[in-house]
């Protein structure tokens, strides 16, 4: 009864022996987009290419891989050529690769890391340049295309998290030759209203669908905007030049709005927490000034004022007798000192101070007349002079000098002989 059952081994092996003998899975040429792309220690590569609507394990080994002239990456679009089978050990189907080709898109990932590596080196990426986003914002813009799901997702998700906020939609195209330019207008176009956010986004799509968020023109018009720009472009596995340049970067348009204001109830929590705060800190304040006021009134300073007075009646009583004792003692010492000089020599003899003086007047004068040069000439000694100046030695004076002799009744000239 159990015959007609087989393994999955069995079912497994039947289905791999199908693909492999079916001409038409023996050679395939697929395109699609590289993820997931993991290069082996060992030289295999490890991807899954996929498109829109579907996805397949892929797998190209070292021996094919060292043809290739490109290293591939994730995002990249590609040309394949290989083998359909199936990998017994889980059962999956893949494509074995034997040849890989950019498909054009390539050339733009060339273009995206070169842009990149340029802006970077010009400093467009640098932390120490990007904005705060505001915490609670009154005013946010959204620079995006005015319909399609990012912008409905923006506006009902700020709606919903933080109703009080103005919402500026700037419409724009976001795909296309003329989308960057577009873009570009309505970033400068926002700077004229007073907005506090500026989201700029679109929804997912291929890396040709958000090359308008990679262009050159936008990445400056994002790094010299005024308002605080939040990126939102595509997807979260999604990665464009504007998301580097932003001051945040959002993983899609919904995160964005998520990033751009807050939620209400996290609001009201945080006021209810503060007015919780304000009524503890107001009533531990109150309390202290209570406390204070009932220290302060409970002084004797307060029970008994007329105390101030007293004391300083006391301070005031003691003042005067020091002063009158001072006054006492102070006169008393000037009359003793009046006293002395009365009693002073001088005050009882003043005549005999003065002939005292006189007759030591008459001797100073008696000594001074005896060294006085007049009353040596008077003797008969003259005073000789040169240039009026005293001649007091022979050696001071030579033949034909001219010299002034002074008597005690006057002077001559006369030249030495």
């Amino acid at each position: 009864m159990n015959d007609k059952y087989i393994t999955v081994t069995q079912l497994t092996r039947y289905i791999k022996y199908k693909i492999d003998n079916d001409v038409n899975l023996n050679e395939v040429f697929l395109k699609g987009e590289i993820s997931n792309f993991k290069a082996h220690s060992r030289g295999h590569y490890y991807f899954t290419l996929k498109d829109e609507g579907s996805r397949i394990n892929a797998i190209m080994f070292a021996s094919s891989t060292k043809n290739l002239k490109f290293m591939p990456q994730d995002g990249m679009k590609v040309l394949v050529t290989g083998k359909i089978s199936v990998f017994e050990a889980n059962g999956a189907y893949q494509i074995y690769v034997n040849d890989m080709l950019e498909d054009g898109v390539g050339n733009l990932y060339i273009a995206y890391e070169q842009k990149k590596k340029k802006l970077e080196s010009e400093g467009l990426f640098r932390e120490d340049h990007k904005k705060k986003i505001p915490k609670i914002p009154t005013r946010v813009g959204v620079v995006t295309a005015p319909t399609g799901a990012a912008i409905k997702d923006i506006i009902s998700t700020i709606k919903r998290r933080w109703p009080l906020v103005e919402i500026y939609l700037f419409p724009s195209l976001v795909q296309g030759e003329d989308a960057k330019e577009d873009i570009v207008k309505q970033i400068n176009k926002a700077q004229e209203f007073d907005l506090d956010t500026l989201i700029v986004g679109r929804g997912g799509g291929s890396i040709e669908d958000l090359w308008s968020f990679n262009e050159e023109i936008v990445a400056r018009a994002i790094y010299d905007c005024k308002i605080p720009v939040i990126s939102a472009v595509g997807h979260e596995v999604d990665f464009t030049i504007a998301d580097f340049v932003a001051d945040l970067r959002a993983p899609t348009p919904t995160g964005a709005a998520e990033m751009a204001v807050p939620q209400i109830g996290d609001i009201i929590k945080y006021l209810n927490q503060v007015n919780i705060r304000l009524n503890n800190t107001i009533n531990n304040k109150v309390t202290n000034y209570r406390r204070k006021l009932n220290d302060i009134r409970s002084r004797n300073i307060f029970k008994n004022p007329i105390s101030i007075y007293q004391s300083k009646e006391m301070i005031f009583d003691s003042l005067i007798e020091r002063l009158k004792f001072s006054l006492t003692n102070l006169t008393n010492i000037k009359e003793k000192e009046l006293i002395r000089i009365k009693n002073s020599y001088i005050l009882q003899n003043p005549y005999k101070l003065l002939d005292n003086k006189s007759n030591k007047y008459l001797q100073l004068l008696s000594k001074l007349e005896t060294l006085s040069p007049l009353l040596t000439l008077q003797r008969g000694y003259t005073i000789t002079k040169m240039d009026d100046k005293v001649i007091n030695s022979v050696k001071n004076i030579n033949k034909g000098d001219l010299i002034e002799v002074e008597f005690h009744d006057g002077s001559i000239s006369t030249k030495v002989i």
